[in-house]
This record gives structure tokens, sequence and C-alpha cells, in this order.
């Protein structure tokens, strides 16, 4: 798209490349010590795409940062991952893994798209959905195949068009309370899909952590993930709807030996976290009823002071790479 060999990268575009090329690497890592272990040859099929579409990624990320002369992150290396460790997760689990991985990488290509403005970068995005959807499409489809896939629940279909007549639409409060809206089924579903899935994890992160300290920020997490699914369960709960959602702690091994640095991991959980309180913002903004918006309030609280909580350990160990940021102009007039 035109000629953008004179145009230097915008803050927006330099940061969603770098933050990619941090993710990618991450993510190269565990499939890769995934497929050591994976049995079913469906779900290895699913994984070595992914990995192929990550590893192409980062050719294409250096190829970027080589051309603006700019350092290239160091990211995560064989040095994060520990290929003869033992499985820690089930094949089923790698699937899960893999699906909301799509979630979030739609997500995530779609706003780094809307926000770059040089071609070749609006390029490098587009290719990525297209790339993304194809394996979103691909592993849902498994899971269907499979028998793992919950549909969100069914509402009944009205016989004519209505309009809100009640202030008591925007009450949640005892007698004042209305049915859930179809929007906010979708939500509470996705979120309690989400901590079941994060629980899975941080339960096995915190079974193989190094740190002591780490492990208690695993088991901290892995408290509030089942707490915060619990809560999405009873509202759903209580319109008589299922949650879409199952505990998979069983799909977690006993093993005690980490595949992972804790570094990889305790940076995993913390974007984990990152993309849960984007979520339960977009969930509060689209649920009118009081009830619901006190409760992601309250629940964003608590995960981004446990992020926080993660943001200090990477920076105390020395694993948190510096950001692309403005100059600091009161320093040079130093």
């Amino acid at each position: 798209m035109g000629n953008h060999e004179h145009i230097e990268l915008t803050a927006a575009e330099i940061s969603t490349l770098w933050t990619a090329y941090l993710s990618d690497t991450m993510g190269i890592c565990g499939i890769k010590h995934f497929l050591t272990n994976v049995e079913d040859e469906q779900i290895r099929s699913i994984l070595e795409d992914t990995k192929k579409f990550m590893e192409d990624n980062t050719t294409a990320l250096k190829d970027f940062f080589n051309k603006e002369n700019y350092p290239i992150p160091q990211g995560f290396t064989e040095k994060d991952v520990d290929l003869t460790a033992p499985r820690l997760f089930s094949d089923r689990l790698y699937l899960e893994f893999v699906f909301n991985l799509t979630i979030m990488s739609l997500a995530v290509y779609s706003v780094s798209l809307s926000v770059a403005e040089r071609g070749d970068v609006m390029d490098y995005y587009a290719d990525n959905l297209r790339k993304v959807i194809e394996l979103h499409l691909q592993a849902k489809e498994l899971s269907k195949a499979k028998g793992t896939f919950i549909r969100t629940p069914q509402i009944p279909k009205p016989n004519q068009i209505d309009f809100v007549k009640n202030k008591s639409f925007l009450a949640g409060w005892f007698s004042d309370r209305r049915p859930l809206l179809g929007v906010e089924i979708t939500n509470l579903v996705f979120n309690a899909k989400r901590n079941a899935i994060g629980h899975a994890i941080i339960t096995g992160f915190s079974q193989v952590a190094k740190s002591k300290e780490i492990r208690s920020y695993f088991e901290k997490g892995r408290d509030i993930s089942l707490k915060h699914m619990e809560i999405f369960s009873s509202i759903l709960h209580e319109d008589n709807m299922h949650d879409g959602a199952l505990l998979l702690t069983s799909e977690v091994t006993d093993s005690t030996v980490s595949p992972f640095s804790d570094k990889l991991m305790t940076f995993l959980i913390t974007t984990l976290i990152a993309t849960g309180m984007g979520q339960y913002g977009t969930s509060m903004s689209v649920s009118p009823r009081h009830d619901l918006g006190v409760h992601y309030a309250r629940l964003v609280a608590e995960i981004a002071k446990y992020s926080n909580e993660g943001a200090k350990i990477l920076i105390d160990h020395g694993w948190m790479e510096q950001p692309p940021m403005a100059a600091d102009r009161k320093d040079l007039a130093k």
C-alpha cells in the first residue's frame, strides 16, 4: 500500500509490533513443549499450524525492526522452555489454549490494524487477521468434533418487537431485577470460560514454579480465577442458565517439573490478566443492569491489584523489558 520508505513508524505501530514479538516468542516456547508429548494427531496438526504462524510472525517482525534500526526485543528463547520436562497439561487443554489464543489474537490484531497507518504495517496485520480467523475456525470445529465445546445458552424468540417502558430495566437489585439480556449472557458465559481455562493454567504453574514467591503468587491467582468463575456462573444460574464453563483442573497432570521458566509463566499470567481486564470493561459497557456493572467494577479492581503484583515480580527479577516510550524531555534538558 503506497510508498512508506520515508515514513517513520508511529508510537502505535512500534508498540504493537514490539508487543507482538514478545507474545509470539512466548507462544512458540509453549507450543514447542506441547508438541513433544501431544498424542491426538488432529490436535498435533493445529499445534503445528499455530507454531508455524508464530514463527512466520517473528521473522516478519525482525524484518520490521531491522529496517527501522530498532533493537530486536529479547522476548523468550530456548532458555525459557525445557523440552525434556514431562507434560503439565492434557491434549484437551492444549486445544483449549489454542482456541483461546485465537480469540485474544482476533481482538489484538483488529485493534493493531485500526491504529496502523503505514501501508506495510496495515498489510501485516490484515494478513495476520485472515490467518488467525482460519486458525480460530479450525480450533472451534475441532473442539466441537471432540465433544468438548460447550455452546452458549439459548433464549426464547419474541413474538413481536417491543420497547423498554420501565426504568427497572436498568435496576439489578432484589425484586427489581429483570432477566438477563442476550448480550449480558454472552459476556457472563465468555468470562466464566476464560476464568476456567485460566484457573487450570495457573494451577499447573503453581505446581512447578521454582520460586516460592512466584508459587505463592500463582496460588493467589488460582483462587481469584475460581472465585470469578463462580460469580459469573451464579448470576447465570439465577436465570436458570448454564454457565458454559467447566472446571478444567482435571486436565492438569501431577507433574512438579517445570517445562517453562518462572519468567515466562509470570509474563503469561500478567498477559492473561490484562486481556481479562479489557474484557471485563467491555462487558460492563454493554450490561445495563446495575448489579452487573458493580460486579465488573469490583472484579476489575481485584485483578488490577493482582496484575500490579505480577508486574512488580517481573521488575524485581529483571524480567520486564522496557517497552517503547516517549523521550524524557525533562531529563534531556538537564
